[in-house]
């Protein structure tokens, strides 16, 4: 028992800390540069192959033939390594802390390692901790968070370097404001940034001792949706429970990275103003301020507006840098809406700090404005201002008011309530500018000139706001709304905003539109719209769509919505088909993405070769949604960008596009070995006819193609008949066949019926009366058989050509070639003498020649590096340079191969040979190759069993 138990832990720890030798690193790399990328990974652990947070503890599961190891539990924990917080499995066996049963018979329940008296429950569960409040009340309450980074923001973090040039930050005047929303446990991340500041190249999520909880690399490209909003996003995954804890308390900080002496920081908290904003505004020092005073100052404003019937504007402001030194309590503070182009004041007011503080200081502004007001608000014309009373034009902070800074669009999937086979999607987000940029895209509908419109759905009664049917071409409508007022964004804010499609033949598809975080998937230029198998019009149609994208370090990730599902627990799979070329019959390679239940999919893939990258780049793609249990039911053509670094690398003569279809996938699910040619792709052991000859077959084996000229049998036709070619078959056939298929096309096929009479065998299609040798793939045609089509029966024969008896033994007799039908006797080499005269004997000479080597091959000849090459049926001892010719081995040439054996000699011959030499008998009969071989056989019977062989010679002696 102990000894199973031994080899089970050495087994277990080869399955935990298991070398990841394939994707050990082959060559030296290259040297980096400053923008070199630190790969992505999460403080989580994994374990075969899931995934476990931070904390988490359960039993060893080893898969079969093990299976769960009750005793061994598992936990993932912590480790610091320098400032960086990393995770590590760290197992143990529990046996040994099992508390003494209390009773005389214990027994062991199933599921558990401990053994327990009858009725007693054991300590020894091992499972997740389950959490305190649940997921609903964990998002509610992490729901919005803010930050504001600035120089006077940022802590000190510890350090690992301690060059002089990390005294300093150079981004200390660097101005930046984050939103952050939790949801379904992934911290989904928003930051705007001022003119003046660039593009980060990486973020850190650090506790208040300095601590890297989580770092990322930002994209210096960034994708379709953060160049147009001008602001970057991101998403923590799966942020473990600890970390969910610090957040909750408001001890999570955020860092922005430009280089290692140019760092900004900033805390995480809530702000009251979060869960209504609408607009934001990012404040940095204003011209002619004193640089002294404002530096590493700015601020954030958190706006909401009303358009009720007394419209209003609430701003929340976050802000630092306006304060004087000896200012220390109850200081008086300006804030202004004013508009940017025309210089007039829409808003001041005077609001008092009680206690300032050079980090953060929090101040609100709530007043009644005007409709027009409201209206220059929601299109970007106002601005804001924060200034010192004391000394104003010194210390001042002035920002843009803009689209809120989370990262947000809206989308929605469009349905019909009535049975059609129509269907659809849309999307929408404010861009930098406060434009509504929109996509709508309609299957279905083609040919019934639908409108398309945005309807407020909020009241009792619905209206119509915009009409989008001017940009809808081909089923795409893109566009943007320039001005949008109160009156579409209140509705689109509050979820109340409806794409709505109608056409006058009475179709109508219609959809909300939904508030959707951005980061990863959504960061691309549209959502895929995923399209049914079958046509059949249903009531609520099912539809769905898909975002997707490759990051920088090769994942694909993917979110997918599905609506019109009628069974919400059925299991579905979401599936990644690639293919190496649009074309007919192409193998297509399947990798199941992930198994999920509901209408809602978030999630990533990595470990995709770069033959798939490729095929997505190339749009060579599916994306396909199963129901497990009643098959497909969704699918739609895939392309999305890939970083470079992940495609296949090639040398500079090399064709990038060949590798589509040169190279395979691994680990797919399914792939086919398939070949192409010719336009098209044919599965593995197919035959076909070549489309540009038809007198050319050929075949599919090993995914590799293989043609061969059609050889034709001799037709030996009757008296009076001829050959004749008939147009699309290459072997010509006898006349009167062809007449009778004449003549009797006429009397049984209708006017409008073109077919000829004919047989088919194996796909390939051969008229009446013909003959052909049959095509037996990888070998090709058999020229030893003929295959014929009755003229009358249509039945195919295919009779093996007979072969004459032989005149010699069949060891002996040989191929001439290679294809001949039947084996030959070696001919005889005669030799003739010449007449000899007047009775004296007179020299011979051979009358036949040696052939040349060309001619010994053709025949069946063998090549030999040593006196070769040899005839058909020739016999000789190999010769080796070091120890002469070989009498002890034999070789002979057949049919065009070599095979050489060495001389055998029986047991009883060496034991004769045995006796003959203790006797001191030597006969002339003994062969030296026995003798040696018999005398290497008595050595290593001597050395595998001494005794038995001493044993033997005693009694033979």
């Amino acid at each position: 028992m102990h000894f199973i138990l031994n080899t089970l832990n050495i087994l277990f720890l080869a399955f935990v800390y298991r070398t990841p030798v394939i994707e050990a690193r082959r060559v030296a790399p290259l040297i980096e540069d400053d923008l070199a990328r630190r790969p992505h990974r999460p403080a989580e652990c994994i374990f075969g192959k899931q995934i476990r947070e931070l904390g988490s503890t359960w039993y060893a599961d080893l898969g079969p033939p093990f299976g769960v190891m009750y005793c061994i539990k598992c936990e993932c924990i912590p480790v610091q390594k320098k400032r960086r917080i990393v995770a590590r499995v760290q197992c143990k066996n529990i046996k040994n802390e099992c508390p003494k049963p209390t009773c005389e018979e214990p027994v062991l329940l199933p599921g558990r390692c401990c053994k327990s008296c009858p009725g007693e429950y054991g300590p020894d569960i091992a499972q997740d901790v389950p959490p305190q409040i649940t997921l609903e009340e964990e998002e509610r309450s992490l729901k919005h968070f803010a930050t504001l980074l600035t120089g006077k923001t940022s802590l000190p973090l510890r350090r690992d370097d301690l060059t002089p040039s990390s005294a300093f930050n150079n981004a200390y005047n660097y101005v930046a404001t984050g939103r952050f929303n939790f949801h379904r446990k992934n911290l989904y991340y928003s930051f705007y940034l001022s003119g003046s500041t660039p593009r980060p190249r990486s973020l850190q999520f650090v506790d208040v001792s300095g601590s890297i909880l989580e770092e990322q690399t930002i994209n210096p490209i960034g994708g379709v949706y953060q160049n147009a909003t001008g602001k970057l996003c991101g998403v923590w995954r799966r942020v473990p429970r600890d970390y969910r804890k610090l957040l909750r308390e408001e001890r999570l900080h955020v860092a922005l990275i430009w280089e290692p002496s140019a760092i900004l920081t900033g805390q995480l908290a809530r702000y009251r103003a979060l869960n209504t904003e609408q607009f934001s505004s990012l404040l940095e020092p204003a011209q002619g301020v004193d640089e002294t005073l404002m530096s590493g100052a700015g601020a954030t404003a958190i706006v909401s507006a009303s358009a009720a019937s007394a419209p209003s504007v609430h701003i929340q402001l976050v802000f630092n840098g306006v304060f004087l030194s000896d200012e220390i309590s109850d200081v008086p503070i300006l804030v202004q809406l004013e508009h940017l182009e025309k210089d007039y004041v829409i808003l001041r007011e005077e609001i008092t700090v009680n206690k300032p503080s050079t980090e953060l200081n929090i101040g609100e502004v709530r007043s009644a404005i005007s409709g027009a007001d409201l209206r220059l608000l929601a299109r970007g014309k106002l601005g804001v201002t924060i200034s010192s009373r004391t000394n104003p034009q010194a210390l001042k902070l002035q920002g843009i008011i803009g689209p809120r800074a989370t990262c947000d669009l809206y989308q929605t999937l469009l349905s019909s309530e009535a049975p059609s086979s129509a269907s659809g999607l849309a999307w929408a987000f404010l861009d930098r500018s406060g434009a509504l940029r929109y996509g709508v895209q309609l299957i279905g509908l083609e040919e019934e000139s639908p409108l398309v419109t945005l309807v407020d759905d909020g009241g009792k009664k619905r209206t119509e706001l915009e009409d989008l049917t001017p940009s809808l071409v081909g089923g795409l409508a893109n566009g943007s709304l320039e001005r949008p007022g109160p009156r579409l964004l209140e509705p689109l804010f509050a979820g109340e905003l409806s794409v709505v499609t109608a056409s006058h033949m009475g179709s109508l598809l219609r959809g909300r539109l939904v508030q959707k975080p951005v980061a990863d998937a959504r960061d691309t230029s549209a959502p895929i719209l995923l399209r049914r198998l079958d046509s059949e019009p249903v009531p609520a149609g099912l539809v769905g769509l898909v975002w997707a994208t490759v990051d920088l370090d090769c994942t694909l990730h993917y979110e997918l919505e599905i609506s019109g599902i009628v069974n919400s627990d059925r299991t579905m799979q979401l599936y990644l088909e690639t293919m190496p070329l649009l074309a007919q019959g192409a193998p297509v390679a399947r990798r199941l993405l992930e198994e999920f239940t509901g209408a809602v999919l978030e999630g990533s893939v990595t470990g995709l070769s770069s033959v798939e990258l490729y095929r997505i780049e190339s749009g060579i793609s599916y994306l396909e949604v199963r129901d497990k249990i009643a098959g497909a039911i969704l699918k739609a053509p895939f392309r999305t960008r890939t970083p470079l670094s992940c495609l296949p690398h090639y040398a500079d003569n090399d064709v990038a596009s060949v590798v589509a279809y040169n190279m395979q996938p691994p680990r797919s699910d399914v792939e086919t070995s398939a070949c192409f040619h010719e336009t098209r792709f044919y599965e593995e052991g197919t035959q076909w006819t070549s489309k540009t000859d038809v007198c050319t077959m050929c075949h599919c084996h090993r995914a590799l193609t293989s043609c061969d000229a059609v050889p034709c049998p001799s037709m030996p036709c009757r008296t009076g008949q001829q050959l004749k070619t008939t147009p699309g078959h290459c072997c010509p056939i006898c006349s009167a066949a062809t007449k009778l298929n004449e003549t009797l096309d006429d009397n049984t096929t209708s006017s409008t019926s073109t077919t000829s009479r004919g047989c088919m065998l194996a796909g390939q299609y051969h008229l009446a009366g013909a003959s052909w040798h049959p095509y037996v793939p990888p070998a090709g045609f058999d020229t030893c058989a003929v295959c014929t089509c009755d003229i009358t029966t249509l039945e195919v024969k295919c009779p093996r050509v007979q072969c004459p008896p032989l005149e010699c033994d069949e060891k002996v007799a040989v191929r001439p070639d290679k294809k001949a039908c039947c084996r030959q006797c070696p001919a005889i080499k005669s030799t003739a003498t010449l007449p000899a005269g007047d009775a004296l004997p007179r020299d011979q000479a051979s009358v036949s020649s040696r052939p040349s080597a060309e001619e010994i091959l053709a025949s069946g000849g063998c090549k030999y590096p040593v006196g070769g090459p040899f005839e058909n049926g020739k016999e000789w001892h190999p010769r080796i340079h070091s120890h002469g010719e070989m009498k002890c081995v034999k070789c002979r040439c057949k049919d065009g191969e070599v095979k050489c054996d060495r001389k055998r000699c029986p047991r009883s011959l060496c034991n004769s040979i045995a006796q003959q030499k203790k006797r001191g008998v030597v006969t002339a009969e003994i062969d030296d190759c026995c003798s040696t071989q018999c005398k290497r056989a008595r050595r290593h019977q001597r050395q595998r069993h001494p005794k038995r062989t001493a044993k033997r010679e005693h009694i033979n002696s």
